[in-house]
């Protein structure tokens, strides 16, 4: 999960076999943003269109900038917002750019686990301070 800056914000392992979006609760609850608990508005692809997602968004009065897959009924999406959606993608290609996660030499999930946290701690360094390339 990333702000709208492409600043990570929480992460959650997950078995190979399960879909991420079993564990979107759990990772929402992991983030804890200043002076507010949830953001305004979250973005995700078809993959998050579930009815059980939207409510759960809706319940806490969040915008779900969700598109709905061809199966279920059209659901209003903020086309703008939605576009801004790539910040994750770029924040998780430069995450994979870290050798370690790419490759994922951690056999344990703990230990995955911190390496990315580790990597997310210095995306955040290097966003704070970007003249310290070191």
């Amino acid at each position: 999960m990333t702000d709208g800056r492409s600043v990570p914000l929480g992460v959650l392992a997950t078995s190979g076999q399960s879909h991420e979006s079993t564990s979107f609760e759990r990772l929402m609850d992991t983030i804890h943003i200043r002076r507010r608990r949830r953001p305004d508005a979250v973005a995700g692809d078809k993959g998050y269109s579930y009815p059980r997602i939207r409510k759960w968004l809706s319940k806490r009065g969040i915008e779900a900038v969700i598109p709905g897959r061809s199966n279920q009924p059209r659901a209003k999406l903020n086309k703008r917002k939605y576009r801004r959606r790539n910040v994750v993608e770029r924040c998780i290609g430069w995450l994979k750019c870290c050798r370690r996660i790419a490759t994922r030499y951690e056999k344990l999930a703990l230990h995955f686990l911190a390496m990315v946290k580790l990597a997310m701690i210095q995306r955040c360094l290097r966003l704070l301070h970007p003249s310290d390339r070191t």
